[in-house]
C-alpha cells in the first residue's frame, strides 16, 4: 500500500493546495455555484437528481479546475431542493461522491442537497438567544433518542426519540400532570447545559429502516447535516434541519444552553466522502501506507494538515452560526492537535466573547496515532499547552471515587478502595498544579463527573462492587448511600460539573459496559424509575443548587485551587476539608466539608463560630433550614457533610 505521508505532509503541497474559499453549494441571485476542494483530481463531473435516492439518469456538467485545487460549476439557475453529487477521477479511477461540505442531504447521506437555509428557520428564529451564561456549569449528557423514547415519557408518540421531544413542555409520567418528565424534570433538575450525544449524520443506523433501531451515533458520515432517524421525515433534506433548530430554540427558550457532541477524530469508513475526493488526504498513514487507528475505529483523521484543520475549523463554526450551538464536546481529542484546539477557542472567541462558548474534551485516545512527526497532541501530558477555556474530562476524579474502570472489580473511596488527603485534595482543586500524567492550570480546564455514556453507569458500577446478587433494579440502601456520598464529592470538586442523564435516579443499563448498539430498551431514560427514585433525584437537585451558591468552588480562575486549604484525615476512610468561600454575594465565609466512607459514625469537633448545616448524607436542603452547629457534628457512615461558616 502507498503511503502518501511525504507528499500531502510537505509545506509545497500546502503552498500549492490551501485555499480559504468557500467549498461546498451556494443558493445566489442569479444561480447556484458549486465548489469542490479536490487537488489531486484528473476531472470532476457535477450530477444532478431530482430525488434524494433511485437510479434515475442525472444531468451531468463537467466542472472546471481553478487555483489551488479547487473544481467550480456555476449555473446559472435556482437549484435548491435539487440533489448531487460528484464523479471525481484521480489517477484514472473514478468513484461516486456526494459533497463533503454538504449542509443537507438525502436519505442515508448518500446523496447530497442544495438548500437554501433560510427556508429551514422556524418562526422566530432570528430571534432566539441563549440563555444568560449562568455563573456555574452543570452539563447534562443526553442521546436524543433515549430522552424520550420510553412511553411513560409523556411525549407524543410521534415525536418519540425525535428531535421534535426537546420542544415539547410540561410533560409528565403517563401525562398524569404530576411528575414531570424531559425538560420540565430537567427544568427542576437544576442542570444549566444539555449535551447532546452525536446529532450529525451518521452511518451505524438505517434512516428508512425500524425505529427500534439504536446506536449512539460515533460514526460521522457528513459532519455538516443532522441525523435523519431523529427527525420525523429523512426522506426530505429540509425537515431534518429545521426540526434540529427547532429543538435548540425550545431548549434556549426553556433556560438550557446547549452543547454538541463532534467526532471530528474519525470517519464512519475509510470509504468516505473525503477519502473519495482527496484519496489519503485527510487521513493518518502508518509507515507501511496502511491507515492509522489511534482512534480504534479504523483510521484516524490527519488534522495537522491546514485542509483538514481549516475543514474542522469550518464545521465548528458552521454549527455555531447556523445552528446557535452554544459549546461543542470533541470525542478523543487526543488526537487532535493543540494548535487546531487553540485556533479553535480563538475563533470562538473573537465570534462569541470569551469563553462564550463551552469547549470540552477526552484528553486521550484510543490507541497510537501516526500523526506527522513534531505534532503535539491534545492529551493529558499537553493539557497545560491548551487555553485556559478547553477542559478535558477528568477520569483521575472519576476512578477515585468509584474505582478504576480499566478493572471491573476495582473500587474506590465510596465503595470500600480508600483515598489518600492528597488524592483528595487534587480532586478538590480540579488537578490544578498537580503530579502526574494529568495537570491544568486552573479547574476551567477540567470537567468533573461520576459517569457518562461510556462504561458503566454510576449505579451499575456501584453494583457490581458492593452487591452480591447484582441486582441492579433493585434500591439497596447500601449503595443509595455510596451513591449520595459521591454525588456530594463530585459537587464539591473545582471545575466544570457533568453527569450522564439519569444517574440522579440510579440509571441501569443493566451492566453492559458500552451499549452503544444495545437496544432502545437497554439505553431508554427509565422515567418511572425517576420517580421511583426520587429521594436520590433530589439530593443531585439540592447539591446543584447548593453548588450555585458556592463561590470557593465554582471559581475557575488559576488561583482557584488556593481556596481549598486545610485538608485533614480524621479517621482511616474519613477527610475534612476548609474552603475560603469568601466573594460577592456569598452566605458564608468558610466550608467545612467531611467525607466519611466508613461504616461508623464520627464526632467531630468543629472550628470555632457558628456552623450552618447545609447538607449530609441524607438532604442536601438543609441550607434552606437554618440549622446551626457549634462545637461538635455527627458525621454518618458512608455520607458527606457540608458546613457554612456565617458570614
Amino acid at each position: 500500500m502507498i503511503n502518501h505521508k511525504q507528499f500531502f505532509d510537505s509545506d509545497a503541497f500546502r503552498q500549492q493546495f490551501h485555499t480559504d474559499l468557500p467549498l461546498g453549494s451556494f443558493c445566489r441571485e442569479n444561480g447556484t455555484l458549486f465548489r469542490l476542494w479536490a487537488p489531486t483530481a484528473e476531472g470532476v463531473i457535477l450530477n444532478l437528481y431530482h430525488s434524494g435516492d433511485g437510479e434515475e439518469a442525472p444531468e451531468a456538467f463537467s466542472m472546471t479546475l481553478k487555483e489551488n485545487g479547487v473544481w467550480e460549476y456555476d449555473a446559472k439557475r435556482d437549484l435548491s431542493g435539487r440533489y448531487y453529487d460528484y464523479s471525481v477521477t484521480v489517477e484514472g479511477v473514478t468513484q461516486r461522491s456526494a459533497d463533503p461540505y454538504a449542509k443537507a442531504c438525502a436519505l442515508n447521506g448518500q446523496r447530497s442537497m442544495v438548500i437554501d437555509l433560510k427556508i429551514t428557520n422556524p418562526d422566530g428564529w432570528e430571534q432566539d438567544t441563549a440563555p444568560a451564561r449562568p455563573k456555574e456549569d452543570i452539563i447534562y449528557e443526553i442521546h436524543v433518542k433515549d430522552f424520550s423514547w420510553d412511553a411513560a415519557s409523556g411525549v407524543t408518540k410521534a415525536h418519540r426519540g425525535k428531535f421534535l421531544a426537546l420542544t415539547e413542555e410540561n410533560t409528565s409520567l403517563h401525562g398524569d400532570g404530576i411528575h414531570p418528565t424531559c425538560l420540565s424534570y430537567l427544568k427542576r433538575l437544576g442542570v444549566t447545559h444539555l449535551q447532546l450525544m452525536p446529532v450529525y449524520d451518521y452511518g451505524s443506523v438505517d434512516e428508512g429502516g425500524s425505529d427500534e433501531q439504536f446506536n449512539w451515533g460515533y460514526d460521522p458520515v457528513n459532519y455538516n447535516v443532522p441525523e435523519g432517524s431523529y427527525s420525523t421525515d429523512p426522506h426530505h433534506g429540509e425537515v431534518r434541519i429545521r426540526e434540529l433548530k427547532q429543538a435548540v430554540q425550545s431548549l434556549h427558550k426553556n433556560g438550557f444552553r446547549v452543547i454538541m457532541d463532534v467526532v471530528y477524530n474519525h470517519t464512519y469508513s475509510l470509504d468516505s466522502w473525503l477519502n473519495r475526493t482527496v484519496p489519503w488526504y485527510f487521513y493518518r498513514q502508518n509507515e507501511d501506507g496502511t491507515p492509522s487507528n489511534g482512534s480504534g475505529c479504523g483510521n484516524d483523521i490527519a488534522t495537522e494538515r491546514s485542509m483538514v484543520s481549516r475543514y474542522i475549523l469550518d464545521s465548528v463554526l458552521y454549527w455555531a452560526e447556523e445552528y446557535h450551538m452554544d459549546g461543542f464536546r470533541f470525542d478523543l481529542m487526543g488526537l487532535m492537535d493543540v494548535p487546531l484546539m487553540n485556533r479553535i477557542r480563538r475563533a470562538l472567541d473573537e465570534r462569541y466573547g470569551i469563553g462564550e462558548k463551552v469547549l470540552l474534551g477526552e484528553p486521550w485516545s484510543a490507541g497510537k496515532t501516526a500523526a506527522k512527526e513534531g505534532t503535539l497532541l491534545s492529551v493529558k501530558p499537553n493539557w497545560k499547552q491548551l487555553d485556559d477555556n478547553l477542559a478535558a474530562f477528568c477520569d483521575a476524579t472519576r476512578d477515585a471515587v468509584k474505582g478504576n474502570l480499566m478493572q471491573e472489580g476495582a473500587k474506590g473511596f465510596v465503595n470500600g478502595g480508600g483515598l489518600s488527603t492528597g488524592h483528595l485534595e487534587q480532586c478538590l482543586k480540579g488537578w490544578v498544579n498537580a503530579h502526574g500524567d494529568f495537570s491544568v492550570n486552573a479547574p476551567s480546564q477540567t470537567i468533573t463527573y461520576l459517569s457518562s455514556h461510556d462504561d458503566w453507569t454510576l449505579w451499575d458500577r456501584l453494583v457490581f462492587t458492593m452487591d452480591e446478587n447484582k441486582d441492579f433494579e433493585g434500591y439497596q440502601p447500601t449503595l443509595l448511600r455510596a451513591n449520595r456520598l459521591a454525588a456530594a464529592i463530585n459537587a464539591c470538586c473545582q471545575g466544570h460539573l457533568f453527569l450522564l442523564s439519569g444517574e440522579e435516579f440510579a440509571r441501569t443499563k443493566q451492566g453492559i459496559r458500552d451499549s452503544f448498539s444495545s437496544p432502545v430498551t437497554v439505553n431508554r431514560l427509565d422515567w418511572q424509575r425517576a420517580w421511583k427514585n426520587q429521594k436520590l433525584v433530589d439530593y443531585y437537585r439540592g447539591l446543584f443548587a447548593l453548588r450555585k451558591q458556592l463561590v470557593g468552588l465554582q471559581e475557575k480562575s488559576r488561583e482557584a485551587h488556593l481556596r481549598i486549604q486545610t485538608v485533614e484525615q480524621l479517621a482511616e476512610n474519613c477527610v475534612s476539608v476548609l474552603v475560603d468561600n469568601r466573594g460577592d454575594g456569598s452566605r458564608w465565609n468558610t466550608l467545612l466539608l467531611c467525607f466519611n466512607a466508613g461504616q461508623e459514625n464520627l464526632h467531630i469537633s468543629l472550628p470555632d463560630g457558628k456552623w450552618q448545616l447545609l447538607a449530609d448524607g441524607e438532604s442536601s436542603f438543609l441550607w434552606r433550614e437554618n440549622l446551626c452547629l457549634t462545637e461538635k457534628a455527627i458525621l454518618l457512615p458512608v455520607s458527606a457533610l457540608i458546613l457554612g461558616l456565617e458570614s
